[in-house]
């Protein structure tokens, strides 16, 4: 754990990718294989479940700390997170450990097998023989919450250093549903198993937000252009007479999505495509907040299925024939993903993404422009000669999302955030104008400056008119521009709307509250979701 921990400092010290890959690379080649296993899971998102609640964890460290629970719970929103809370509260390590990170895992994991009482000791031991980084570790891991600024390319990067592995296939290798309890370093990395194989997908490949005019990307007959889908990313694989989906997030959902086991009949063997699962019926597909319903669900419904059917769009093909053709130009890849889809019975789950076609850029913007009316978010632009790459890499693929959508809203409730944002107050409740009401409609903590942040927070505690645990309620006269992806209906909500992926655009020092806008503003969205909810005027812009 000792050497875990001189790990974590290391990549959190610094911002340098070289620095991490170099740390990174030295702890991959000299750890024991456990760990190594362990870290290679831990970084690339295969995190344990939740060992214990955050309840009992701050009740049983404010009692080794010999602390009121209600002063450890006014310690925690200062420093902003739970585990270094616990770290700096209970008091010096009574013994000293040398149980490596594997062994550490190991025994969190045996916890979901214990009652309270043996669940409590085992930390309470544990927290007794660690330091203050590797007692923070330990915590972070406990919770589930670990995370550290590596990201998974760079995390396979140093690992191909380490092993002398290339890279492109190290990252093909980690893809699929492994974790340290179903298999070994030496299975994993040096010894790939067959069977694994037959699951695994290929690493994603994504695109940047395109930036400036799309005429700085040169002829326009270079470029496929599609639809930029608002579902959930996916490779819908047929091997070995059986099917396997997964998502971006290296989830297998193959059972949340009964429909797609037409692949077995219809794709052949060794197919992998990549795609988009959208919700989809009577001919198109349904906003997001449809799919949302299926999203989680291990076992789906009959009236679920009949209610909300699913669709698998495909744009890209990765394997043909048991072949990986990620190397072959795309306008080759998609040719052949046509060929397939052709021999599919029409009207059923698998479906083709069509191409759009534009004649110049100024055509291109156009069907942007009417990309939300077709349920889309924006276009794809993604060079016909490209080939199919891995992570995120600028050139080939852009994506060109729509201008989001935007509200003016007040802010009536306030929350300070969490880290180094502790001390300020970053979480807000933004609402419209109801008649002489004021509604609910969403809540955002980002697209402000922290020099906005902290001008924000002092404002908030000389204008607090009641406290609520740490939510202050303030006086409705900030104005903020709310920008969104989306709205639906939602009967769980007070104003009955709900909007997707809300931010704060900018703060509207120039609007007093009455001239926010309205509950039917946002309403007519609904029906009209490609204006904004004010007018110019309106708005003040």
């Amino acid at each position: 754990m000792k050497r875990f921990a001189a790990l974590y400092t290391a990549l959190d010290r610094t911002t340098r990718t070289t620095a991490k890959v170099e740390a990174l690379a030295a702890y991959l080649a000299e750890a024991p294989e456990p760990d190594r296993l362990w870290t290679v899971a831990l970084l690339s998102g295969r995190r344990p479940r939740r060992a214990v609640t955050a309840t009992r964890l701050r009740e049983w460290a404010a009692e080794r700390a010999g602390l009121p629970l209600w002063l450890f719970e006014d310690c925690y929103p200062v420093v902003g997170d739970l585990a270094e809370t616990i770290a700096l509260v209970l008091p010096p390590p009574a013994q000293d450990s040398d149980l490596s990170l594997s062994a550490r895992m190991t025994d969190i994991l045996a916890m979901a097998a214990m009652d309270e009482p043996a669940r409590k000791a085992a930390i309470l031991d544990a927290w007794d023989s660690l330091g203050g980084t590797e007692r923070f570790l330990y915590t972070k891991l406990l919770t589930g919450g670990f995370r550290v600024g590596v990201s998974q390319t760079l995390m396979t990067r140093a690992l191909a250093r380490a092993t002398g592995q290339d890279e492109a296939e190290l990252a093909h290798r980690l893809m699929g549903d492994w974790t340290p309890a179903t298999t070994s370093w030496q299975t994993l990395i040096e010894a790939p198993d067959p069977a694994a194989a037959l699951s695994r997908p290929y690493p994603f490949y994504l695109a940047y937000q395109i930036e400036g005019p799309p005429e700085a990307l040169g002829v326009p007959a270079d470029w496929i252009a599609e639809y930029k889908w608002d579902g959930i990313r996916g490779q819908l694989i047929a091997r070995g007479g059986v099917h396997f989906l997964w998502s971006r997030g290296e989830d297998l959902i193959t059972d949340r999505f009964p429909e797609l086991a037409v692949a077995r009949d219809f794709l052949p063997a060794g197919t992998v495509l990549d795609g988009e699962i959208l919700a989809w019926k009577d001919g198109r597909p349904l906003p997001f907040a449809a799919l949302q319903t299926r999203i989680g669900r291990k076992t789906v419904s009959k009236r679920l299925l009949a209610e909300t059917p699913a669709a698998f769009v495909a744009y890209d093909l990765l394997e043909d024939g048991g072949t990986d053709i990620r190397a072959r130009p795309l306008a080759e890849r998609r040719a052949r993903v046509e060929e397939i889809i052709a021999g599919v019975p029409p009207g059923g789950p698998l479906r083709l993404s069509p191409v759009l076609p534009f004649d110049d850029w100024q055509d291109l913007a156009r069907t942007r422009g009417a990309a939300r009316a077709a349920e889309a978010e924006g276009v794809m632009l993604k060079r016909a000669d490209a080939p199919y790459l891995a992570g995120r890499k600028k050139g080939d693929w852009w994506k060109w999302k729509l201008d989001p959508l935007t509200v003016d809203a007040v802010m009536i409730y306030a929350q300070a955030g969490h880290g180094r944002r502790a001390t300020l107050y970053t979480d807000f409740t933004f609402a419209v104008r109801d008649g002489e009401a004021l509604v609910p409609v969403t809540k955002a903590y980002s697209g402000l400056t922290d020099a906005e942040f902290r001008e924000i927070t002092a404002w908030v505690r000389k204008n607090t008119l009641q406290r609520f645990g740490p939510v202050r309620q303030v006086a409705p006269e900030l104005v903020f521009e709310i920008a969104f992806e989306g709205i639906r209906a939602s009967p769980r909500h007070k104003s009955g709307l709900a909007l997707r992926f809300p931010r704060m655009a900018r703060w509207r020092r120039d609007k007093p509250a009455a001239e926010a806008n309205t509950l039917d503003d946002l309403k007519a969205l609904l029906e009209a979701p490609d204006r904004d909810a004010g007018s110019e005027g309106q708005r003040g812009a």
